[in-house]
């Protein structure tokens, strides 16, 4: 993989305010189906944002997808980064160097409106609003860990939380 020619998106990963990124294989994203069930089974928010599951990409669908790209842009950040307007806006720049298959993951449930319209297809937001990695069963915990960023299940309200956001470049 040839990482030289991706670092500028590197800085302008920090350059938007993300904590760190880092650019990585993409054979090395690990997917499981037990990320999307706690989906399906953990949170409130199932079903009701077109960025999450069931409209997210399933985890055999990003298996694939996956397997059509050599490296991606792992980005970072803390409570105070926007990690979805990040990637959105990385996403863009990155499609726009001749990348055509650009394509983004952020985290967590999509906030950019009050409610999701009822239809799929029918997003207020597409240019920005993307699928978060977990929704579509990417095992978050595993993926960064093994590329040395932090992550841990928090146990109370004090303990910081880190976010986490994809670009798959080529």
């Amino acid at each position: 993989m040839e990482q030289a020619g991706y670092d500028s998106y590197v800085r302008a990963a920090l350059g938007l305010k993300a904590v760190d990124a880092k650019i990585i294989e993409a054979k090395t994203v690990v997917v499981a189906q037990w990320v999307r069930e706690k989906c399906q089974f953990g949170c409130d928010g199932y079903g009701k944002r077109l960025t999450c599951p069931p409209h997210s990409p399933a985890p055999e669908e990003t298996v694939d997808m996956l397997s059509n790209y050599t490296c991606a842009l792992l980005v970072h950040g803390d409570e105070r980064t926007p990690v979805n307007r990040i990637v959105a806006k990385l996403e863009r720049r990155i499609f726009l160097d001749g990348h055509e298959r650009a394509f983004a993951f952020g985290c967590g449930p999509c906030r950019l409106c009050e409610e999701c319209p009822p239809s799929p297809g029918l997003c207020r937001h597409p240019e920005e609003a993307r699928p978060s990695m977990e929704a579509s069963g990417i095992d978050v915990f595993s993926t960064v860990k093994a590329h040395g960023f932090p992550l841990e299940v928090l146990k109370n309200e004090q303990e910081k939380p880190n976010y986490y956001g994809l670009v798959l470049i080529e």
